[in-house]
């Protein structure tokens, strides 16, 4: 259990940006292997354009939400002395490297021409990334306080 609060520099009225910013491309490029599949599936060109718009999406959003991560990451010590959140910030980039990757796949004239194979394995793989970004996540909040008003006397989470 944390005991000490780790504000975050990147944040609007005392509110850490990157936890607020990150559910954007999170669900986007999770969408996105579902519209993959489902192109796959169906052969139907409505979910190649879908998954042109979720990865626009999810590489943009990841990028904004990626800056907010970086700043806390960079700026703030005890955010900087913690493996976790060089980890964390590691398999961000790679995830968002892949993202972008996979929207260069699409951009052009026919944004389903190389979903298969390769677009469904970048997503895929993106997918797995994910998870793996944010259980690590998950560790900074729920671990070491990242973003969290923490009680000297309790050591539990503040409500607002």
């Amino acid at each position: 259990m944390p005991t000490a609060k780790i504000e975050s520099r990147a944040a609007l009225r005392g509110h850490p940006m990157h936890p607020v910013l990150i559910h954007f491309p999170i669900a986007a490029l999770v969408m996105l292997l579902g519209s993959d599949i489902a192109y796959v599936w169906t052969e139907d060109y409505f979910w190649a354009r879908a998954g042109l718009w979720l990865a626009t999406i999810g590489t943009g959003f990841g990028a904004l939400s990626g800056v907010a991560g970086a700043i806390d990451l960079f700026t703030v010590g005890p955010i900087r002395r913690l493996v976790t959140a060089w980890a964390h910030g590691i398999l961000a980039v790679m995830l968002l490297s892949l993202a972008a990757f996979n929207l260069m796949l699409r951009w052009g004239d026919d944004p389903g021409a190389l979903i298969m194979p390769w677009g469904l394995y970048i997503s895929g793989l993106t997918a797995l990334l994910i998870n793996a970004t944010g259980v690590l996540g998950g560790h900074l909040v729920y671990e070491y306080g990242v973003g969290v008003d923490i009680d000297e006397a309790t050591g539990r989470d503040v409500k607002p």
